[in-house]
């Protein structure tokens, strides 16, 4: 369990790499479709939080600390901030739909709250990997 536990905590980091090269792709699609953040749109809202949930499964079964569990399943809530902040740069918008200083700077903290997530990720990776020991991560 201990050694699925670093694969899929591993498997969960590259698919959050994987998240800024989609959102990349999006921003320089031309022309900019609704389509443009589809990779974007999946990976975030389904390989993500499948993958959050089976290394949360894998973090118990392996009897990681508390601590590392609600460290692994915390991915989860903030994909869900995530779409929280979606919506609401779409609510401030002017009349005719375009971009406002607030609704871009909320837009800005979808990126930085993608950035901790990164970071959380690393984290629950390295905590696997030191519950696995050295003869398991070899």
């Amino acid at each position: 369990m201990r050694r699925a536990f670093v694969i899929v905590s591993a498997l969960l980091l590259a698919a959050f790499a994987m998240q800024f090269v989609f959102a990349a792709v999006g921003a320089f699609t031309e022309p900019a479709g609704d389509g443009a953040y589809t990779l974007h749109s999946v990976n975030g809202l389904a390989v993500i939080p499948a993958l959050t949930l089976a290394a949360t499964l894998l973090a118990a079964l392996a009897k990681a600390p508390g601590r590392l569990i609600g460290l692994t399943i915390l991915p989860l809530g903030l994909v869900v901030v995530q779409e929280l902040l979606v919506v609401l740069v779409h609510a401030f918008t002017d009349d005719t739909g375009g971009s406002t200083p607030l609704g871009l700077t909320i837009g800005g903290l979808h990126a930085v709250n993608g950035i901790i997530a990164v970071h959380i990720v690393v984290s629950v990776l390295q905590g696997a990997r030191k519950l696995a020991g050295p003869a398991e991560t070899a």
